[in-house]
């Protein structure tokens, strides 16, 4: 019941839960959309709509290219209309007769432009999300730098993974799987999802460097807001005083390098997960609806704006990257037909086209369904 407890213990109302969902999700909706469409202007195609939510218009305005951007009711989502387009999922007019159609209304609508503009345009709206959460991160590195501990064993829990395999407090985690380790969150960021997977450690001990193999052990954790998550576990801590905590400052290049590191970690993590679904390591319970977004959004916004901010980065990477999964109606489905139209020299049969995109409507439905029923089930019943 964490979800009703969040605002009832705070005295906050549903509303303002709701309007905090909404702020944060409009800006990274915006910046996806608002990516499609300055690719698409630049390219020349003619815009109908740019809008921020579905269903019923709640306010907007005309641009002086007649392009209609406007607020709507539902605020699950936005979408750019281009000319042309049958609907708001760029579903191409399969009925329109194009020898109806003069020369300049030809070069202002989308599917007449060159293979590659196409696929610029489509790709712009996941890269606009990815290019946000770089800035994001970046800035939050520039401006506030981060807390850091160095790498070094100072407990070795009993019964653990780690006491099995060897460990000792004291010891100074240099690699693992060779990858070479800067501070101990990296260590938890390598063990969390590889539980069951022997990894090797490269350990300083002693004044030598000696290799330890050791499998993470898959544990429900309940992080501070209460929610439980499954991830691995060594059994080691650090030991967070003075001497071992220190504040890390970042310059201006480096903030950026440490910004889009950050932003691969994400993508990184998220493929991971999903890999881990369809080989049965992960489990479908962890992904989360509107209702779980929600109420992490609100957790993360009573503890402070830079943690809002950080959570807006990591939604626009996962946004961007849902978006690229190769789902007809998605960015990525969109991408896959172009690829084909490249390869093979023509489109696909617009009778294929049509069916894939109600296919993929029916997926996302179904997607978004499996998705809030898991949040209603975390949220009432465990």
């Amino acid at each position: 019941m964490e979800f009703l407890a969040s605002f009832a213990d705070s005295g906050l109302g549903l509303t303002l839960i709701i309007l905090r969902f909404v702020v944060v999700l409009t800006v990274v909706v915006f910046i996806h959309e608002l990516g499609h469409y300055l690719v698409a202007r630049w390219n020349g195609v003619d815009c109908q709509a740019f809008s921020i939510g579905f269903g019923p218009e709640l306010f907007g305005w005309n641009d002086k290219n007649n392009c209609r951007w406007k607020v709507c009711a539902i605020p699950l989502g936005g979408y750019v209309k281009f000319l042309g387009d049958a609907n708001a999922a760029s579903m191409p007019d399969f009925e329109g007769e194009e020898e109806q159609l003069t020369e300049r209304e030809k070069a202002g609508r989308f599917e007449y432009k060159r293979i590659g503009q196409k696929a610029a345009v489509v790709a712009a709206g996941p890269i606009a999300n990815f290019i946000l959460a770089i800035l994001i991160f970046s800035a939050s590195f520039y401006f506030i730098g981060r807390y850091v501990s160095d790498p070094i064993v100072s407990e070795v829990l009993e019964n653990s993974a780690a006491q099995e395999a060897g460990f000792q407090k004291g010891d100074i985690i240099r690699k693992i799987d060779g990858e070479e380790v800067k501070n101990f969150s990296d260590i938890l960021r390598a063990v969390g999802p590889n539980h069951g997977r022997e990894m090797i450690f490269t350990v300083a001990r002693s004044g030598k460097d000696i290799e330890i193999a050791v499998t993470p052990r898959l544990t429900e954790r309940v992080d501070r807001f209460g929610n439980k998550q499954q991830t691995g576990l060594l059994g080691i801590s650090s030991n967070a005083n003075d001497s071992n905590v220190r504040k890390r400052e970042y310059g201006f290049i480096e903030s950026i390098g440490a910004g889009t590191y950050e932003t691969y970690f994400v993508i990184k993590r998220t493929l991971q997960y999903i890999k881990g679904i369809f080989t049965g390591r992960e489990s479908v319970d962890q992904i989360s609806g509107p209702i779980g977004i929600a109420n992490t959004v609100n957790d993360f916004w009573s503890e402070g704006v830079q943690n809002v901010i950080i959570l807006t980065a990591i939604l626009s990477v996962s946004i961007g990257l849902l978006n690229l999964f190769p789902i007809p109606i998605l960015d990525g489905g969109h991408l896959v037909f172009y690829a084909y139209e490249a390869i093979v020299g023509k489109p696909i049969n617009p009778k294929i086209q049509e069916l894939s995109f109600r296919f993929g409507f029916i997926l996302l439905m179904g997607l978004m369904i499996f998705a809030t029923n898991n949040d209603v089930v975390r949220e009432f019943f465990s």
